[in-house]
Formats: C-alpha cells, structure tokens, sequence
C-alpha cells in the first residue's frame, strides 16, 4: 500500500481507469458479437447495417479514447467487414 497522498490518489485513478477501459472493451467485444450472430441468423439487411455501424462505432470510440490501439481497431474492422461481405456472398450464392 502506498503512504504518499499522492500515491494514494494516483492508485484510485488507475483504478477507475481500469474499470472504464475494461467496460469499454467489453463492449466492442460485445458489439461484435452482436454482428456475428445477425449475420448467423436471418436478419434483415437494416438491421445488419445498424450492428455493423453500432460496431464500428465503438472500436472508433475505444480507439479514440486510448483503449486500444490504432492499428487494433483497423484490424477488427477490417475482419468484421470481410466476415459480413463473405457471409453476405455465401446467402446470395
């Protein structure tokens, strides 16, 4: 435990950074997921759109925001929209 007063104030500011940043990267990790069930089931092509967007959204925010990195949230957008075209090419076929 620290005995500075500082050092106690710094350790309850890392401590609400580390909820919030968790909270946030759950829930990309959840709007993601989010996407990936519509796509497994037969939803409309709205609805798709707007879990997409929705997605995207927040891994722009979570990046922004400093939880994850730039190059991260290229890559998860970049492999979601691969998933959604391939899927969406697979139900035309």
């Amino acid at each position: 435990m620290p005995n500075k007063q500082s050092a106690k104030k710094r350790m309850r500011q890392n401590e609400k950074r580390m909820v919030k940043n968790r909270m946030e990267k759950r829930s990309v990790k959840t709007h993601i997921k989010n996407v990936i069930a519509a796509l497994d089931s037969d939803t409309s092509k709205e609805d798709l759109d707007k879990h997409i967007a929705l997605a995207t959204s927040k891994i722009d925010k979570a990046q922004k925001h400093g939880v994850i990195k730039k190059n991260k949230a290229s890559r998860l957008k970049s492999r979601l929209y691969k998933r959604v075209n391939k899927s969406l090419q697979e139900k035309q076929a």
